[in-house]
């Protein structure tokens, strides 16, 4: 009887181990300096702003792109790396989801938590809506 403990503990450690070591396999897949899929934390850096969006469960996350400038020749740049978090950086305009939020210093960084903008880590109110 005492024999029969033995192997049903082996065996639930066994499993244990394996569960452990296929968490620790999904991790590595699925996490990057980019892409946080446990915290729901994703990153980019556009037009050289850092551009980090919370709450966003991704196994990929599609990159920043450029769009068609402005006619004064100013760049603009859209991070959509879920469908809830929209970032766009027209010249020097920050816009999320649609709601303009004033102007970007050069090398800011730009942070969507939970549906709040931040700038340099401060929180910033919406300019108007786009």
């Amino acid at each position: 009887m005492r024999q029969d403990h033995f192997i049903t503990d082996f065996d639930q450690t066994r499993r244990l181990a394996w569960a452990c070591l296929l968490i620790a396999l999904l991790q590595l897949a699925s996490c990057s300096r980019s892409n946080n899929l446990l915290l729901g934390r994703v990153e980019a850096t556009v037009d050289g702003h850092k551009v980090e969006v919370t709450d966003c469960y991704r196994t990929t996350v599609p990159q920043p792109r450029q769009l068609a400038d402005l006619p004064d020749g100013k760049k603009v740049y859209e991070f959509v790396p879920c469908r809830d978090a929209a970032v766009l950086i027209r010249g020097d305009e920050l816009i999320v989801n649609g709601t303009s939020y004033g102007p970007l210093k050069q090398a800011d960084v730009i942070t969507v938590d939970h549906g709040k903008v931040l700038i340099n880590e401060h929180p910033v109110l919406a300019k108007s809506q786009k």
